[in-house]
């Protein structure tokens, strides 16, 4: 039997990492630059290179519980065929 090539999109991952006040306006800077360009543009993120498309969609999302509030940014696209690690390599890279 064959490898199944789209092994990859079955991979769960969920990472969350907290950062200096410094480092995070940063990486938003950052961030806003590669979106406001309309480029794709690659992240790391606990040591694994993501790259984001420039189809990707931007939500906020605010969550509230009994005794803290919570904002999010997010970026989420569809997974599509292929290896999610190609792209160009003039690809901006936001370290997070």
């Amino acid at each position: 039997m064959g490898t199944d090539k789209f092994a990859w999109m079955t991979d769960a991952r969920d990472v969350e990492r907290e950062y200096p006040t410094a480092d995070v306006v940063a990486k938003l800077r950052r961030l806003a630059d590669a979106l406001e360009t309309g480029r794709p543009f690659r992240i790391q993120v606990a040591g694994e290179r993501i790259r984001v498309p420039a189809r990707a969609r931007f939500s906020v999302e605010h969550e509230r519980g009994d005794d803290e509030d919570e904002v999010e940014f997010q970026l989420k696209w569809p997974l599509e065929s292929g290896d999610p690690s190609e792209s160009d390599d003039d690809e901006p890279v936001v370290d997070m």
